[in-house]
């Protein structure tokens, strides 16, 4: 899957999870820049990640995120 059709996936779960689109999707974006992106927003949105792209994190995988191009590099990784 190329990584333009993840980042329109990832835009996807984001806006259904936190009801907004007030964010960009680039590689230094990380979750304490977007209104509404919390400790519980986040364990909703890996779960719809792993839903949307059919995959599994593991918890050190997720552990090692720094910020949206790490998270996406991730979902390649797993696809």
């Amino acid at each position: 899957m190329e990584r333009s059709e993840i980042e329109k996936k990832m835009t996807e779960v984001l806006t259904s999870v936190l009801k907004h689109q007030n964010f960009e999707i680039r590689d230094d974006l990380t979750a304490a820049e977007v209104e509404g992106w919390d400790s519980l927003n986040h364990m909703v949105i890996i779960s719809e990640i792993e839903e949307k792209f059919d995959i599994k994190f593991k918890l050190r995988d997720l552990n090692k995120l720094k910020n949206m191009g790490s998270l996406i590099e991730l979902i390649q990784s797993k696809l």
